[in-house]
């Protein structure tokens, strides 16, 4: 059984129908892609998935059981965490602090130190910031601490959303090493990423999204392949 499995969603904003009816799957274990041009309703379904947005129709199955009429912080105790578009770190308070909110649904307070350093160990610019505030770091600094904060709740499902937005190459390079070991270690994640090229290489399979519907699907190194991905998405 997939760990999570879109059937046949459907999205609005108001009258216009964002996500049309898709199906997509995520097996345990796996990292799996989303692609598309924007306004393609890529950040809209993962929305949908956390509970941001309301499902106009269709089914979204996560961990055997239909989730599209729980409440945000319902999905997030089942163990499903987002880094949103923008990365959403709370401005005011210290690196630290950011990642206290992390682990606020836990008690294993020895489990939350080890997670800590194990944030410190991916990320050592964080350690030597710790308490800094959150607000006066680097857009880099606050997408490292953004991964961070979610990997605090130490959730089956990671939803990444276009992590690389407005950072330099070296700093999207340093991102995708750490997605990389992410997946390594097993944690299964569904990314969105405006870099296409970039989240097909790190990802097992991929969706393409165009004007609200799966365009294409497969192994990512088939749409890496493929002539139609390439002249439309990879620039080739």
């Amino acid at each position: 059984m997939s760990l999570l499995a879109l059937e046949g969603l459907q999205v609005s904003y108001g009258g216009i129908r964002a996500v049309k009816g898709i199906d997509l799957h995520v097996e345990r274990g796996e990292l799996v892609c989303l692609i598309g041009a924007n306004g393609a309703g890529k950040t809209t379904t993962l929305r949908a998935i956390t509970g941001l947005v309301r499902a106009a129709g269709g089914r979204i199955v996560y961990d055997g059981g239909d989730i599209a009429a729980l409440r945000v912080h319902e999905i997030a105790r089942r163990g499903l965490a987002l880094v949103p578009e923008g990365r959403g770190v709370f401005a005011q308070l210290t690196i630290e602090e950011n990642l206290a909110m992390g682990a606020y649904a836990r008690s294993d307070r020895a489990g939350v130190a080890a997670d800590v350093e194990r944030a410190f160990a991916l990320f050592p610019r964080l350690k030597e910031r710790r308490r800094q505030t959150a607000g006066t770091l680097s857009g880099g600094e606050q997408q490292m601490l953004a991964i961070s904060r979610a990997l605090m709740s130490r959730p089956k499902l990671l939803l990444l959303d276009e992590p690389s937005m407005g950072l330099a190459p070296l700093m999207v390079e340093r991102i995708f090493e750490v997605v990389r070991g992410i997946a390594a270690e097993g944690v299964t994640m569904l990314l969105v990423e405006q870099n296409a090229r970039l989240a097909l290489e790190v990802s097992h399979r991929g969706y393409v999204l165009e004007g609200g519907l799966v365009a294409f699907s497969g192994e990512a190194r088939s749409l890496l392949g493929d002539a139609r991905i390439r002249e439309a998405y990879l620039g080739e």
